[in-house]
């Protein structure tokens, strides 16, 4: 019999609702134990066999619980961690790991010390369609690779009131919010950036940012192009691939976090299944000069597999499948975007490879 584990959340604002207690509850082994949601009752109703808490104290009361998964603003990541850490459990924290790159080394270095796994929620590296470019990308059918372009837009022309994240508040922005995804992206596809180019900016003229574009240089003359716009009533492409051999494109965005929005999971297969006119489209060149397409399916996946993974990692049967120094880069890298962008220059990627911890 597989060993169960018992699982607090805590919060329940879209990530934790959508995110993550819709995951873990649809996964062999995990138990949604608990769930910190400080006033209401939306977790209660959504939830009846959990054990509802209004504090990350009363939650770190229960005994039974022995992973945490943090899906609170960004600011108290690093602080509710290491509590979570302290109090001996293994930890999940959501997106963006911190709010400093200095946050996330000593959250490393303390889970160490205590013993306990650590782990930040990439989980749109288990987006059907990025996993079928990571394959497509593997099997060398684009050639030489010299551009790689994602997308994450929306259209929100107008501010939400009391929204955290357009707050003047560490690791607000969009930046914070949405960069750790494409940044990942690129480096699980070609490993870590030479320099970073990048534009922050308030293109709705708010406390905090709500657009970027981030250029990644890597060698041979290949440029990741990395960017994000809340005013953008007609999406850009979410994925582009340009190489000697071949191009690759996809317009539409996989549907799974639209799905865990609503509640729209599907009963069978993945849960970002998309119909075929929705794939992406592989195009090669003909001796004549025509050309030739394919379309290509997304990949059987879904957020389902991160949780998997972590079961596993947390049993001692799998290593995490965002290791520490993954964590660590994309937190250099959120950090050299947002110095760019203040100094109007390019900035190297450090010396060494290792980050101390």
């Amino acid at each position: 019999m597989t060993e169960t584990i018992d699982v607090g959340l805590v919060g329940f604002g879209l990530a934790g609702r959508a995110f993550h207690a819709q995951v873990i509850s649809a996964v062999p082994g995990l138990r949604l134990a608990a769930i910190v949601q400080r006033h209401g009752s939306e977790a209660a109703r959504a939830y009846p066999n959990s054990k509802i808490v209004r504090s990350l104290d009363e939650l770190l009361a229960l005994p039974e619980i022995r992973l945490i998964v943090i899906a609170t603003p960004n600011e108290t990541h690093y602080p509710f961690a290491r509590q979570c850490l302290a109090a001996g459990r293994d930890v999940l924290v959501d997106k963006p790991f911190t709010t400093t790159l200095q946050e996330a080394i000593d959250l490393i270095d303390f889970a160490k010390k205590c013993g306990r796994l650590i782990t930040v929620y990439q989980s749109r590296r288990y987006d059907g369609d990025f996993q079928a470019i990571q394959q497509l990308v593997r099997s060398g059918e684009l050639g030489r690779i010299v551009r790689f372009e994602t997308h994450y837009d929306r259209f929100r022309p107008n501010f939400k009131p009391n929204a955290w994240r357009e707050q003047n508040a560490p690791g607000a922005g969009i930046l914070f919010d949405i960069a750790p995804h494409l940044i990942d992206h690129s480096m699980q596809l070609f490993g870590l950036p030479q320099a970073i180019t990048a534009d922050v900016r308030a293109e709705r003229g708010g406390a905090t940012d709500d657009a970027f574009d981030i250029l990644l240089h890597y060698p041979n003359n290949l440029r990741a192009a990395l960017g994000s716009s809340i005013l953008a009533v007609a999406h850009r492409p979410r994925f582009a691939l340009l190489g000697t051999q071949a191009a690759y494109f996809k317009q539409s965005f996989d549907p799974t976090e639209n799905n865990l929005r609503f509640g729209k999971i599907p009963k069978q297969g993945p849960w970002g299944a998309e119909p075929e006119e929705n794939w992406g489209v592989l195009t090669l060149p003909n001796a004549d000069g025509s050309t030739s397409q394919r379309r290509i399916p997304g990949a059987q996946t879904d957020y389902r597999d991160f949780y998997a993974n972590l079961r596993d990692a947390i049993l001692g049967k799998a290593t995490p499948v965002v290791t520490h120094q993954q964590a660590l880069d994309v937190m250099q890298a959120l950090e050299l975007a947002r110095d760019s962008s203040l100094q109007r220059r390019t900035l190297s990627w450090p010396v060494s490879n290792s980050l101390p911890v």
